[in-house]
């Protein structure tokens, strides 16, 4: 009532009691009614506005007493005073009005809250069409109902239905109240379903409504041909219209799917360049507000573009946003032409605005800020810091106060824009990869139960799991869709946006987005959209047109093989550039060509951390695309020239080549945080998974691959960066190595076959630090118990044996140098590789590969044969034979026999245990080969496994004693007979046939073969600093020092291991072996190589059948003792050093013949192989000995040495054969005998071997022949009758010999000199002096003649008749003999065989024996005494008288054994030595004489005793024949004569000489006869007068008027012999008789 009054005053208290009441909820029903109609009526007074609507406010907010019509009016009433005049009162009833309608809607909640416990069923909403009939409604249900049915009956400008008395109302006011009420009581119309209808009904077909001109606006189109006026969008309700429908889509999507459809693809029609920049940013604003919001994008996604008919929404959305962005680059900003007139003005605004929000980054030159922006193809946008990272804060559409369109800033669209980007990429990302997370934790642990052992909770499992994988397929299928959907519009616009970019942060933003992307898609396997993303920061990374050639080259195959690659040169600059982006380096672009420089800026940089970024984080899901990753990164790391170092690590490299490398101070302070992160990059790899590691692997191959096409044809620096990361990577996933070390270590053995040498020295690195790196690694299990993983490592290491280059294999053999030291106790069965690198040197390879790999050796030698498998010393026992044989450095050669010699130590001493090992390996190997059914194939297969690895050594050893290097053979051969002599006891019995037959006379065979094709070629002093003596001068020369020494080494283990060789089976087969090799050493033309086997020959000869006191005293003396023999200087230990023997242990001999005394082989066989010995001498002999055929200069004649001990032989072999030797062997042996006494020798030899011609000395040779017959002779003194027919054949043998006193043996045709007339350098072969040897001959003859005289074969055999006829020759020479001595010798012989010879001729006088005997010694006697030789002028007269008294002695020999025995004696043979006496009475002056000599020439002496012999024996009364008489009668006669002449011709001739004297010779003859005379006469006064015949007696008589006649000779020599001539004849003087005539006295 108080109301009613209209007064203020009053009205004013009124209300505020009304107020109090209604607060203390005093008001009833009816009561609010009445309350609401007085207020009406002060409205329509328009009194108290302010008043009334708070009043109104409290009534409707203190409880709900007032609804439905009584609200309906308090709410018009609002509305009314909302349009009055007064601008307080419009605004308060505006925000009255906002409120109550809250109020209204929070009553349907608190109502709903109030009966939810009562669930009653909706009933279906009919398509009512009479909009009143809710009656299903709640009470406050049904108010908001009719509210909000109103609102948009209003909105509509059509009349409402509950609201009445309304009188105006605003459509921006509308939309407003329609907009709040949607946004803050969204569960209403998603619980209510009328509402839901009232939604779809009438909320949404309005909008669309009123969105119609903004839809068919196109700006700078005529406006005439629109119908209506409102067709001008109008900025208010555009903008209202849009913050409904982001209300709408927000909160009901789920309710008006396709309507949302529709209002999407409004938006998206928004953004089109031909609307208004305002209605553009609006949109723009409001598609943020969407890109905020994940789960409502997904859904989208789901609704729209993952059905078939539909628009792809979502698509759509993205694209616009990028192609929204591409046109404002792309047109010249509209907002800057048409839209307002006051551009300029805002537009300062706008800037001054960003300005503060977004203090520019300071540049570099002066004060002027530099705007974050971005700039493309000189379109310049700021950047604008518009709101918060992920929240959509919006400008224009929270202009609900203005209503002519603002102006929008340059840039706001744009920096919109550029959000919506960012938060859709970071929404979408992070809502899927927290799905994929919570996914991927629910599948494992879904797994991880799936694997429990118990039986029964495993189906059920199984289905949850098949459930769970069903649900996340479906998200699986969203998400992809999503991706998919959105990856190419995002990829264009972050592109664009990022070449565009100048601000660090935005740039670091795009980065982010596309990196997120890229990682998203990775995880979702999306291959193509993942590499677009990296293509794009990759492009990013690299100077602007290099990018494409890159990117493209990594899909396109490499065409060209070109390349050449500057190096880099670094220096430091000052940024100066102007340009909009700094240049921070500039470098060598890696390329096909040549080219110039390429710069770097600040932005490539800052992508290049990106990638690296990219890389360390989600190198799990890159795949295929770490190779456009790798390929980048390798260009940039080129450009800034960092080269890879230790450990693959990649460092700033210093100066290379040029200046090409430029870097300012700004990035050099990055370089070692991008190489840092580089490395870290790598490191990282070890938690990738295993496919993932793989990929990574494969693409640095596969770069590297480029890499290596490039560095082909050119020695300049190649790209290393994938070979050093290849080699990071390597050594961070050691721990799984296995995986990867395949592919890894096959790519890098291909880089170290690369012909750039800089590229293979780091494939060569990075592979040998792999493999140290990973024998080094602690593996789980250890590398011990994992064999296979060991191999596995050390393979590669035996890969690289396959490549030549050197330096390669340097650094292989390094490695394994390292890893011996390192690693070596633990290679176990590592080994054989190991070895089998060193092995693998070829002697081609160079001075320096070659040692390092010896020095591996020497290192395994004597540090790790212990620790090493048994089974590969074998393999140690080849390496070391192999470096043996290379010829490059003999020291090395030499070395490593030493090697071998210590090998073969080590096994001496391990024997034991290395055996057990080897056995216990080869039982296991036996059983393999079993069980596949194949034989055990190893070398010297049945032997056992240690002696097989000695007889590798052994084999080894004989390889090198055939090398083409003397010194080398030597050293072997002394090894290999060291060894087998030291160590050989370790064998077994068996395996000695092998060592004999495979080892020894195969290398006796290839030595032999090799020494006689041998090149006698002489060598020339190598390099003038090695003096090579003459003995060694050619290549024939050194082997036969080769030869010398293996034979001996044979030929002496023959002689120490007989005892274990004569068991053996095929011990004689080997004896004939042996035998053979020494003949054909012996008769090689040689005379170092057949001394030696001569040798040899002496030592297997004096192997006496085995007794070794020194282990087993009580032995049995052996059969067959040789007999000592003398080998003049070559007694044994001459042949090298001597031996031991050290198998003295006695259990070793144990395992040959237990305790028993040794074996002595039965004497047949033994007698066999001294037979074979005596064949193989007498095969040696002939051969040497026989003369050549054809004589020149290059003739082989045998030296004495070889000679000599060939004939020394002899004595001590025929101690083994004498019982069964023949008189066809003695002829054998005498042809040899002879034939090596005639042998000449060689001048240069001859001072050495000849004595002066003076000495009478015999030659070592001629000795042993004289030793050799004189043991023969002894054995047939001692010996078996049989034997003793060999005597003759010994006399002719030696008788031969004694005739080279007078005719020395012609060797062939072969010229000899004498050696008195030879300088010892004009004749090539000089004869020796044969007198002193024939003259021993003789002597022996004499001796052996005495005490063999009466023996029946001498008879038989005439032997004094040959002994005659042989003394014949020298006897007959005489004076002309080469030496006086000799015919000395033979007479003595002569007289002393005859004195011994003569009666046992007279005892077989009868048998005829000595028939022929007879007459040879009268020719002796004639030859002898009266030679045709003259003596020598020079002859003293004493020796003249000596020589005389001999032939009185051989006189005397004739008168006292000879002619008292005349009647046993042929007649014949008396004669001759009567007329020879007769003539030696007579005859015997000498022509020659000078006249002093004379009375001693004549032989007087001589004369004398003949003359007597022959009176005597003439006269002498056992004269029993007439016969004999008148021989002596007939002697007197004719010398009586004889006188008579001489006389007479005497006179005469000095009768008419008168003064002169005469010739000294006759007076000489005149002398002997008058002596002659009175010896006559002197005899036959001796004789017994009947002896002597009257006739005699009258020619004497008559002889003596002639002697008177001489007296008058003037000579006084005559006249005294005269006196003695005529003195005898006083006895013929006496009275004569008286004449007694015929019978008278």
């Amino acid at each position: 009532m108080g109301c009613g009054t209209k007064e203020p005053k009053i009205t004013q208290l009124c209300l505020a009691a009304i107020q109090r009441l209604m607060s203390h909820e005093v008001v009833s029903e009816a009561a609010a009614g009445n309350i609401i109609n007085m207020l009406w009526q002060l409205m329509e007074n328009s009194l108290e506005e302010l008043k009334l609507l708070q009043t109104v406010l409290v009534l409707l907010t203190t409880n709900t007493v007032v609804h439905d019509e009584a609200l309906s009016k308090a709410i018009v009433l609002c509305f009314r005073l909302h349009f009055t005049k007064d601008n307080i009162t419009n605004n308060t009833a505006a925000a009255t009005v906002r409120q109550v309608v809250t109020v209204v809607f929070e009553r349907v909640v608190a109502e709903d809250e109030r009966y939810k416990d009562t669930i009653d069923q909706p009933v279906a909403v009919q398509g009512n069409s009479n909009r009143r009939s809710v009656s299903t409604l709640k009470p406050c249900a049904k108010d908001a109902y009719m509210l909000f049915q109103d609102l948009c009956q209003l909105v509509n400008a059509d009349a409402p239905y509950w609201l009445v008395g309304m009188t105006e109302m605003t459509r921006t006011f509308g939309l407003e109240l329609l907009e709040s009420v949607l946004n803050d009581f969204p569960q209403v119309f998603l619980q209510h379903q009328e509402f839901s209808f009232l939604l779809k009904e009438r909320v949404c077909p309005l909008v669309i409504k009123l969105f119609s001109p903004n839809i068919k606006f196109r700006q700078g189109s005529s406006t005439s041909s629109s119908p209506a006026p409102v067709e001008k969008p109008y900025f208010p309700i555009c903008m209202r219209l849009l913050r409904v429908v982001s209300v709408l889509i927000k909160q009901f999507y789920s309710l008006l799917v396709t309507e949302c459809e529709i209002f999407l693809s409004l938006l998206v029609k928004f953004l089109d360049a031909d609307k208004p920049q305002w209605l553009r940013a609006v949109a723009v604003e409001s598609i943020h507000r969407l890109c905020v919001q994940p789960q409502l994008l997904r859904s989208f996604c789901q609704s729209y573009d993952m059905k078939q008919h539909s628009t792809k929404v979502f698509r759509d959305i993205v694209n616009a946003l990028g192609s929204f962005i591409q046109s404002l680059f792309l047109v010249p900003s509209t907002g800057n032409t048409s839209a307002t007139p006051n551009q300029t003005g805002s537009n300062a605004s706008g800037n001054t605005g960003s300005a503060q929000t977004n203090p520019g980054v300071l540049g570099m030159g002066g004060g002027a800020t530099v705007l974050p922006a971005f700039e493309y193809r000189g379109t310049w946008i700021p950047i604008l810091n518009v709101t918060v990272q992920g929240s959509a804060k919006a400008t224009y559409l929270e202009m609900l106060d203005k209503v002519e369109p603002p102006t929008i800033p340059e840039g706001y669209a744009m920096s919109v824009a550029f959000h919506c980007l960012l938060d859709l990429v970071r929404g979408i990302t992070t809502m899927i990869e927290g799905e994929l997370g919570e996914a991927e934790t629910v599948s494992q642990t879904a797994t991880e139960t799936t694997s429990l052992p118990a039986q029964s909770s495993e189906q059920q499992d199984s289905q949850s799991v098949s459930d769970q994988s069903e649900k996340e397929l479906v998200s699986r299928a969203v998400w992809e869709e999503m991706v998919n959907a959105c990856w190419c519009g995002l990829l264009a616009a972050l592109s664009l946006l990022l070449d565009a970019s100048t601000d660090e942060a935005a740039t670091e933003n795009i980065l982010k987005a596309e990196l997120t992307m890229a990682a998203l898609c990775g995880r979702l396997g999306l291959v193509t959209s993942r590499d677009a993303f990296i293509t794009a920061i990759c492009k990013g990374s690299l100077p602007p047109h290099y990018a494409l050639t890159v990117l493209n080259s990594t899909t396109a195959a490499l065409s060209s093989k070109s390349y050449s690659i500057q190096g880099q040169n670094v220096q430091m600059i000052s940024p100066s550039s102007e340009s909009h982006q700094q240049v921070v380096a500039v470098g060598q672009p890696l390329a096909l060509q040549p080219q110039g420089t390429v710069m770097l800026t600040s932005k490539n940089i800052q992508c290049m951390r990106t990638l690296l970024n990219l890389a360390h984080c989600h190198g799990a899901v890159l795949g295929t695309s770490w190779q456009l990753v790798l390929a980048t990164l390798q260009h940039l790391v080129w450009i800034l020239g960092l080269k890879p170092g230790v450990g693959g690590a990649l460092k700033p490299g210093r100066a290379v080549e040029g200046p090409s490398t430029v870097l300012t101070t700004a990035v050099m302070t990055d370089l070692p945080v991008i190489s840092n992160i580089l490395s870290r990059l790598f490191e990282s790899s070890q938690y990738l998974d295993d496919v993932s590691l793989h990929h990574l692997i494969n693409a640095l191959c596969s770069l590297s691959l480029e890499a290596m096409d490039m560095a082909y044809g050119n020695n300049k620096e190649p790209s290393l960066f994938a070979v050093a990361k290849l080699l990071e990577t390597g050594l961070v996933n050691m721990h799984r190595i296995e995986i990867l070390w395949r592919p890894l270590t096959g790519h890098l053995l291909e880089v170290c076959q690369h012909p750039n040498s800089r590229m293979r020295e780091w494939g060569a690195e990075a592979l040998t630090s792999l493999i140290k790196a990973g024998l080094t690694f602690s593996h789980d299990p250890p590398l011990s118990q994992n064999q296979r993983l060991q191999l596995l490592l050390l393979n590669p290491l035996k890969e690289l044996s396959n490549i030549s280059h050197p330096d390669i294999r340097i650094k292989q053999l390094e490695c394994v140098l390292q890893i011996l030291q390192s690693q070596g106790d633990s290679l176990g069965p590592g080994w054989p590789l190991v070895l089998g690198v060193m092995g693998a040197i070829r002697s081609d390879q160079g001075e320096s590969l070659i040692r390092t790999a010896f020095q591996c050796l020497q290192l395994v030698v004597t540090d790790f044969l212990p620790t090493m498998p048994c089974t590969c010393l074998q393999i140690v026992v080849e390496v070391a034979g192999s470096f043996g044989l290379h010829n490059q450095e003999l020291n090395i050669s030499l070395t490593s026999i030493g090697l071998l010699w210590n090998i073969s130590d080590y096994f001496f001493q391990r024997g034991e245990i290395i055996e057990k090992e080897l056995n216990k390996e080869e039982a296991v190997l036996q059983k393999q080969a079993e069980e596949k059914g194949v034989m055990l194939n190893r070398p010297f297969h049945p032997a056992p496994p240690f002696d097989c690895l000695w007889l590798c050594l052994y084999a080894k050893l004989g390889e090198l004693c055939v090398d083409p290097r003397p010194a080398v053979r030597k050293s072997a051969g002394q090894t290999l007979f060291s060894t087998i002599g030291a160590h050989g006891t370790l064998l077994q019995h068996s395996t000695w046939h092998t060592v004999i037959w495979k080892v020894l006379f195969h290398l006796l065979d290839r030595v032999r073969e090799s020494s006689t094709t041998a090149d006698k070629e002489k060598i020339e002093s190598g390099g003038g600093n090695i003096l090579i003596h003459h003995s060694r001068d050619t290549a024939e020369k050194q082997w036969a020092e080769t030869w010398v020494l293996t034979l001996a080494g044979v030929a002496r283990i023959f002689n120490t291991r007989r005892y274990l060789l004569q068991p053996l089976g095929d011990f004689s087969q080997a004896w004939d072996v042996l035998l053979d090799h020494i003949q054909s050493a012996a008769l090689s033309k040689n005379n170092e190589v057949s001394l030696a086997a001569l040798k040899s020959f002496q030592e297997i000869l004096q192997i006496v059948s085995p007794v070794r006191d020194s282990e087993k005293p009580d032995t049995p003396p052996a059969i067959n003792v040789s007999v000592p023999v003398v080998v003049g200087t070559t007694t044994a230990t001459s042949l090298g050093r001597s031996f031991m023997r050290t198998d003295s242990i006695g259990e070793r001999l144990g395992r040959y013949n237990g305790s028993e005394p040794p074996v002595i082989t039965d004497e047949i066989e033994d007698l066999n192989l001294w037979w074979a010995a005596w064949n193989s001498w007498y095969r040696i002999g002939s051969e040497s000995t026989r003369p050549p055929i054809t004589c020149d200069k290059l003739t082989f004649i045998p030296s004495q040495p070889f000679l000599t001990a060939l004939i020394q032989i002899f004595p001590a072999l025929y101690q083994h054969i004498k019982t069964g030797f023949s008189m066809d062997d003695l002829q054998k042996l005498g042809v040899i005998l002879h034939g090596a006494v005639s042998v000449p020798i060689s001048s240069d030899a001859s001072p050495f071997i000849l004595p002066s011609y003076t000495e009478a000395v015999l030659t070592s040779l001629q000795e042993a022949v004289l030793t050799a017959l004189d043991v023969l002779q002894k054995a047939i003194c001692v010996g078996s009758e049989s034997m003793q027919i060999m005597y003759p054949a010994i006399f002719d043998q030696l008788l031969a010999f004694v005739e080279f006193s007078c005719k020395p043996p012609q060797y062939g045709q072969l010229e000899t000199k004498h050696i008195a007339n030879a300088k010892y350098n004009q004749a090539e072969w000089v004869a020796l002096n044969y007198v002193p040897f024939a003259e021993r001959s003789l002597e022996v003859v004499v001796d052996l003649y005495q005490k063999t005289a009466c023996h029946k074969a001498v008879v038989t055999e005439k032997v004094l008749q040959n002994i005659i006829k042989t003394l014949r020759i020298p006897l007959s020479l005489k004076y002309s003999c080469p030496s006086e001595s000799t015919w000395k010798l033979a007479v003595s012989s002569l007289l002393k065989v005859l004195s011994i010879g003569l009666p046992v001729a007279r005892q077989h006088a009868s048998s005829g024996k000595f028939d022929s005997m007879w007459p040879e010694l009268a020719n002796t006697f004639e030859d002898f005494l009266f030679t045709k030789s003259t003596p020598p002028d020079n002859l003293s007269i004493q020796e003249f008288q000596k020589n005389e008294s001999i032939d009185v002695e051989v006189v005397q020999l004739i008168s006292t054994e000879i002619l008292p025995y005349a009647n046993f004696i042929p007649k014949e043979f008396v004669g001759q030595i009567m007329t020879m006496l007769n003539k030696g009475s007579i005859h015997s002056q000498s022509s020659s004489f000078t006249e002093a000599e004379i009375d001693i020439r004549m032989r007087e002496e001589f004369s004398k005793v003949c003359f007597e012999t022959l009176l005597q024996f003439s006269f002498s009364n056992k004269v029993t024949t007439p016969q004999e008489g008148y021989i002596s009668r007939m002697a007197l006669s004719v010398l009586l004569k004889r006188s008579q002449d001489v006389l007479h011709r005497y006179i005469e001739d000095e009768r008419l000489s008168g003064k002169c004297p005469l010739p000294r010779q006759q007076v000489t003859e005149i002398i002997f006869v008058l002596k002659a005379v009175s010896t006559l006469i002197d005899s036959l006064k001796k004789t017994q007068p009947e002896n002597v015949d009257a006739n005699t007696w009258a020619q004497v008589i008559a002889l003596y008027p002639t002697l008177v006649e001489c007296i008058t000779c003037s000579s006084s020599e005559v006249c005294s012999a005269l006196k003695e001539a005529l003195v005898p004849f006083k006895d013929f003087m006496h009275p004569p008789a008286s004449k007694v005539q015929n019978g008278e006295s």
